[in-house]
């Protein structure tokens, strides 16, 4: 390899050194790599705050916690975990994998990339300054009115929960964004729609999905914060408002959420299963197509959550018949997945494990859920602790564990060491075996009739075992989960080099060094299948040096279907304003928080100003 064009395009793509390059980084893995470790510690959090509920819940009238603590304790857990762990943690994959899936070298908005991050820490931030002042949120992750209002919910704590979503709002959307345009206009040579990674199909997906849906948080969350602050009507029925306006706002964007927190974790399994199934994954048309159409129905389905309001009878069949059909495409990328473990010759590593893992625990969430689409059967489990165990199920079967197979799988290319195979074991069956025992066991304790939310229970109820038991379960799932961090700790210091490509994979980030170079590849690579390292075809033959592209930070930009060469871009060098912007606008949020307006009004005209000094045109280069 040409030292000289290797050692330029480092000198081109490399930050500055110290502090300064550390906090105006645009490079898309650092910021792939922040949003993994941030993820991951509000995954810890949040399973901290999980462990302390089931102490309080591990027998009968313990006082361990009080109801107000109980209330904040399961509040923040549920927020935690869904909106502050759940997404970002798969953002984190998209924002290290897909430049390097599509052979690109960084997101089509760099800046706009690193105001994604900063964001997301900034608002998780502003959530846990809540419980550090004795304000934490206490109405539920779902934040239900009327009991979220003033009357009923006096002090700062709602206002926080609803500032600081709002505020992650903003990261989350133009996270989306920065997906969507790098996908479909940075693709390599010959990547037509057709021969894209199956994650690509999830994440694109679910980018559209959060465009669309998240705009009807912001609007129940603003209209919550004009009734609480400044005395308007929306959900006040003594005044034209209604109480399920609420309900239709947050489960209009919360179902399709489900989804979100969800495709592109089946994107990662499906791009997986094949390299240790040693064949191609069967039915790639349809697991794509069942992608997509999952997106689209998800937006008929929320009323799912809402059969117990006393709706019309006709329209929640609709929705329950919705509720069911969105339950084919699932099944169709199980049976791609099924037939392509049938078909080929598994090798059973680590990432393999968890990925049958998901597989199974998936299957089981998925029934409960046709389960609960039956209105009938809705009524009698509504509230109680089977949905507890159904959306636990979802959220763990079908989110954490195929993030550990994710880790376990590309942690080899962004350290360059491979994981220990012994811990990565006892890692896969404590977290199995605690989430069968933990959450399998609340569907019996939910057909016994014990009420979610509740903060304690007499021992005449009869639910004592089954708590019990889930109590157990849960220490040992969270046992699992420190093996698995051990790990990782004990593999950066000990694993074996991990080499290029240790799978034997099939995509394009497994033909780049381990870990990756800061300029990607070194040629822009060209596809002629969908599995370029499995062909015959030589990705970076270039003997002109034409797809190098080292005048300064450049990617190649091509056409949104076919991926036919188009035009150079030029990317913006890094820059602390997207930082800058983040903190203005926590600053803006707090200011709101505590009603202070001049000091609202003083930080958006900051903001403005760093978003216009953001966008002011630069000698050849884009400003986002």
């Amino acid at each position: 390899m040409d030292t000289t064009l290797t050692d330029r395009l480092t000198k081109i793509w490399s930050d500055s050194p110290g502090l300064h390059g550390w906090l105006s980084t645009t490079d898309h893995k650092k910021i792939g790599k922040r949003y993994l470790v941030t993820a991951f510690v509000f995954l810890l959090i949040g399973g901290v705050e999980a462990l302390l509920m089931r102490t309080q819940l591990a027998g009968p009238n313990l006082d361990v916690l009080s109801p107000e603590a109980y209330n904040q304790i399961m509040t923040m857990h549920g927020t935690t975990m869904i909106f502050w762990y759940a997404q970002p943690i798969l953002s984190g994959f998209g924002n290290y994998l897909v430049p390097m899936l599509i052979g690109t070298r960084d997101t089509a908005l760099p800046r706009l990339n690193a105001f994604t991050y900063w964001t997301f820490l900034l608002s998780g931030v502003l959530l846990y300054i809540a419980p550090f002042m004795g304000m934490a949120p206490r109405g539920g992750w779902f934040n239900y009115v009327p009991f979220a209002n003033d009357i009923y919910s006096p002090g700062l704590h709602i206002d926080f929960y609803a500032f600081a979503l709002l505020f992650l709002t903003i990261s989350t959307t133009a996270s989306a964004i920065n997906f969507i345009v790098t996908i479909f206009r940075l693709r390599a040579p010959g990547m037509s729609i057709d021969r894209m990674p199956l994650f690509l199909w999830s994440t694109g997906t679910t980018s559209f999905v959060i465009v669309f849906s998240l705009p009807a948080l912001t609007a129940a969350l603003v209209f919550l914060e004009l009734e609480r602050l400044w005395g308007l009507h929306f959900y006040d029925p003594g005044a034209a408002g209604d109480p399920l306006l609420w309900q239709q706002l947050f489960w209009f964007f919360g179902h399709p959420w489900v989804y979100i927190i969800f495709l592109p974790a089946t994107g990662m399994i499906s791009m997986l299963l094949p390299v240790f199934c040693r064949r191609p994954i069967v039915g790639y048309v349809w697991v794509a197509l069942a992608t997509v159409l999952t997106g689209l129905v998800g937006f008929g389905v929320w009323v799912h959550h809402m059969f117990a309001t006393g709706l019309p009878q006709v329209s929640m069949g609709f929705f329950s018949g919705a509720s069911m059909t969105i339950s084919i495409f699932t099944t169709i990328q199980v049976f791609a997945w099924v037939a392509t473990i049938w078909a080929g010759r598994p090798v059973i590593k680590l990432p393999m494990l968890f990925a049958l893992g998901f597989i199974f625990l998936l299957v089981i969430g998925g029934l409960s859920g046709v389960m609960t689409a039956v209105i009938p059967f809705d009524w009698q489990v509504h509230d109680t602790y089977f949905v507890v165990a159904h959306i636990h199920f979802v959220l763990i079967g079908a989110n954490v564990f195929p993030v550990f197979a994710a880790f376990y799988y590309w942690l080899p290319k962004i350290t360059g060491r491979m994981m220990n195979e012994t811990l990565g074991k006892w890692n896969f069956w404590l977290m199995f075996l605690g989430m069968m025992s933990g959450f399998f066991v609340m569907h019996i304790t939910g057909f016994l009739g014990m009420p979610r939310r509740v903060f304690t229970y007499t021992a005449e109820a009869g639910w004592t075992l089954v708590n019990a038991i889930t109590t157990l379960g849960a220490a040992v799932f969270a046992l699992g989960v420190l093996v698995g961090i051990v790990n990782f700790f004990y593999s950066q210091r000990r694993g074996t080099p991990a080499g290029s490509n240790p799978w034997g994979a099939d995509t394009l980030e497994w033909s780049i060094p381990s870990p990756p170079p800061v300029y990607g590849s070194v040629h822009i690579p060209t596809v002629a299948s969908r599995h370029p390292l499995w062909d015959e075809h030589e990705e970076e033959a270039d003997p002109d040096n034409r797809r190098v592209l080292a005048d300064g930070k450049q990617v190649l930009a091509t056409s949104s279907i076919d991926a036919i060469d188009g035009s150079i871009a030029q990317m913006p060098e890094e820059s602390v304003l997207p930082l800058v912007t983040a903190l203005l606008l926590l600053g803006l949020s707090l200011s709101l928080v505590f009603s202070e307006l001049w000091w609202a009004g003083g930080f958006t005209l900051a903001t403005l100003l760093s978003v216009a000094a953001w966008l002011w045109p630069e000698s050849k280069e884009m400003t986002a």
